[in-house]
């Protein structure tokens, strides 16, 4: 089995043989996944690099933790369940934001937002979150369900700078790019120290984070491929890998029960907040 993607042995059962989009995962519970999707995103160096470098402190995480956390979920939800003038919006002022991150002379390396093969790893992560986070809690897809799925989600990257013709055509060959693309993994110690401050809570109010911090680092190690985990030292072993498990087969459980527009409302008020944002010319990033 392949060191970049999670394990999972035992999950919910599959809700349904139907038809599957990208948006059936934007159920409230895939936020749980958020900060390890970050670590995986930044542990492409030019990626690491640009985000702990950057100079735009309006969107600097370890500054403004709540507003970038909701930017980065309403990027998701524009991206998924937008429709296209939502994101032109959204496209436009992320593109502002990223003409200023650009590697400088000092840099170890080069890096610029506007790469398209980093912005692609970025949407690939993105991909990978939110199927992963799908599958716990709504069960195994069938293979067409998962070719439904994956279409789906190009605008993941295709809302940026990502290319439909960037995307691997099929499910398949998104493994292949997947796992060529995870061999560029490497975490330095600027990078490493970054993110062990992300998922230790540094940005916030000590007291505030005390409670909630050890089952952040136990959600972002479990939601971690083996590749991702050992880049960065987490431990991890049987014991913690039963307990995730078994957690969201309990989570899953209860999901299946929750009404639609408590799975997934979360995701439209984050959209109707930038759609608000947009009418009286606020800021979105």
């Amino acid at each position: 089995m392949t060191d970049n993607r999670i394990r999972i042995t035992r999950r919910t059962a599959r809700w349904s043989d139907e038809p599957v989009t990208a948006a059936d995962a934007m159920d409230f519970w895939s936020f749980a996944a958020g900060a390890a999707n970050v670590i995986m995103q930044l542990s492409r160096p030019g990626v690491g690099h640009g985000v702990v470098e950057s100079k735009v402190d309006s969107g600097a995480l370890m500054k403004h933790p709540w507003k970038r956390a909701r930017t980065t979920f309403q990027y998701l939800a524009v991206a998924v369940i937008g429709t296209d003038d939502d994101r032109a919006a959204f496209r436009e002022a992320v593109n502002g934001a990223h003409r200023q991150v650009k590697s400088g002379p000092d840099s170890p390396v080069q890096y610029n937002a506007f790469d398209r093969d980093l912005q692609m790893w970025v949407a690939a992560c993105l991909f990978v979150g939110i199927e992963d986070t799908y599958q716990l809690l709504r069960g195994e897809m069938t293979p067409e369900q998962s070719e439904q799925f994956y279409t789906s989600a190009w605008p993941l990257g295709t809302t940026l700078q990502v290319s439909e013709d960037q995307w691997p055509p099929t499910r398949a060959q998104f493994d292949d790019y997947w796992d060529t693309a995870c061999e560029q993994v490497a975490v330095d110690d600027v990078v490493r120290a970054y993110l062990l401050d992300l998922i230790n809570l540094r940005m916030i109010n000590p007291l505030l984070g005390l409670p909630f911090r050890p089952l952040l680092k136990f959600l972002t190690a479990g939601f971690l491929a083996p590749v991702f985990r050992d880049t960065l030292g987490l431990t991890w072993g049987p014991a913690r890998q039963w307990w995730f498990e078994h957690l969201f087969l309990f989570v899953a459980f209860v999901n299946r029960f929750l009404p639609g527009f408590v799975r997934q409302g979360g995701s439209y008020v984050l959209l109707a907040d930038v759609r608000m944002r947009v009418r009286r010319q606020r800021r979105l990033v």
